[in-house]
């Protein structure tokens, strides 16, 4: 069986403690067991005593005085201290050397336990963490959520290797969701196209039908006709609302002052019944961009914004209602802001307002904000909404802006 990394680790950290510290031992024992006898010197102290034994006895059988005796006799004394000296020497190195060996042993053993709880440990410390990362990788390849940060286990390193393979996750997980999210909206831009050209063929020959129709039917059929012509507008509407939708805005782009487009907008979105105030500060930058695309979007906010003050009751433009505009800069962003003072929408239906085909309107497409987002996203921009039920909404269009700024006027 093929061992796993933790015991593969163990067994080299190991082996790179315990190999040098056997041959080194068994080195040192080999060595003390042959250089201790040599360091005695027995053999030649043998030597030298038979030798000095023979000198001293030829000196003996020939006369001399006194004092060469008594020189004789010294010498011939410190040749056998000497002797008995080495002798016992070389008995201390014959019992000294096996202990020395057995010292070595238990040295041996005793560093051989130390270096593995310390590989052990090293191993452990290894190990753990990147089996850990190694899971780590399995969830976010099969997009499963990280586990809860808990107590940090091993190096600093592995620290900030968590760290970062987490923001790597979040980032996997935005591209992930950014990519279902674009294969979303084209196949719904597919079919927004598909419905707007079915939609198309047909209505050019009614409207020429309706219109012969009106020249020569009875005065009792006008009533039906008006009918016919109003529904046929009202399926021409919704066609252009489904082309708006099936395509991303196109054609030239310039500086535009934000201000000066929600001003035109205003005066032909908002109904002069209702309570406007336009709010534009000073010195904006302008934003490059295409004039048409965003006078379609800011003309479906304004427009949502005075439906939804007629939310009690009526269609917004028969007075009553008040809506609130402002252009401002925020850091290196223009943004245009529309508040309305209706009904407001509910928190759990709140994200969902800018998907295409959402609509709580009897007569509605559902694409008014899903043309907003898509027209804010194309400049390069970002949409936000806020609601508070019963007080009304805020729909907020983020644009980057241009280095050189532009001045608009309060109104």
């Amino acid at each position: 069986m093929r061992l796993g990394f933790r015991s593969r680790l163990f067994l080299i950290l190991a082996l790179f403690a315990f190999v040098p510290s056997i041959v080194l031992t068994i080195a040192w024992g080999g060595a003390t067991s042959r250089l201790l006898p040599l360091m005695s010197g027995a053999a030649a102290w043998d030597s030298v005593s038979a030798s000095g034994t023979a000198a001293v006895r030829l000196a003996r059988e020939a006369p001399g005085t006194p004092a060469s005796d008594s020189a004789l006799a010294r010498h011939e004394q410190e040749l056998a201290t000497s002797v008995t000296q080495a002798r016992r020497f070389e008995y201390l190195t014959r019992q000294v050397g096996p202990a020395l060996l057995i010292v070595g042993f238990v040295f041996l053993a005793l560093l051989t336990f130390f270096a593995s709880r310390i590989a052990g440990h090293l191993s452990r410390q290894l190990s753990r963490p990147l089996d850990e990362l190694v899971g780590w990788t399995g969830r976010i390849a099969h997009g499963e959520s990280l586990p809860p940060e808990a107590a940090a286990r091993g190096a600093p390193e592995f620290a900030v290797l968590r760290d970062g393979m987490r923001a790597m996750a979040i980032d996997v997980e935005r591209g992930r969701e950014a990519a279902i999210a674009a294969e979303r909206l084209e196949a719904f831009r597919e079919s927004a196209r598909q419905v707007a050209h079915e939609l198309k063929n047909p209505l050019t020959p009614i409207r020429f039908a309706i219109a012969r129709l009106r020249r020569d039917a009875a005065p009792d059929l006008q009533g039906t006709l008006d009918v016919l012509t109003t529904e046929s507008e009202r399926l021409e509407a919704m066609a252009r609302s489904f082309s708006q939708f099936g395509r991303l805005p196109e054609g030239p782009t310039a500086g535009l002052d934000l201000g000066d487009i929600v001003r035109e907008v205003a005066r032909t979105s908002v109904p002069e019944s209702m309570r406007l105030h336009i709010e534009t500060e000073e010195h904006l930058p302008l934003v490059l961009g295409q004039h048409d695309a965003l006078h379609r979007a800011f003309a479906n906010v304004l427009i949502n914004a005075v439906e939804a003050c007629g939310c009690g009751g009526g269609d917004g433009a028969s007075g009553g209602g008040f809506v609130d505009v402002r252009v401002a800069r925020r850091d290196t962003h223009v943004v245009v802001s529309v508040r309305d003072h209706g009904c407001g929408i509910p928190t759990d239906r709140l994200p969902r307002i800018w998907d295409p085909y959402v609509t709580h309107k009897t007569a509605g497409t559902g694409l008014g904000l899903a043309i907003v987002k898509q027209t804010v996203v194309a400049h390069a921009g970002h949409v936000e909404a806020e609601s508070t039920p019963g007080e009304g909404t805020e729909i907020r269009m983020v644009f980057p802006a241009m280095h050189e700024p532009g001045e608009a006027v309060h109104s």
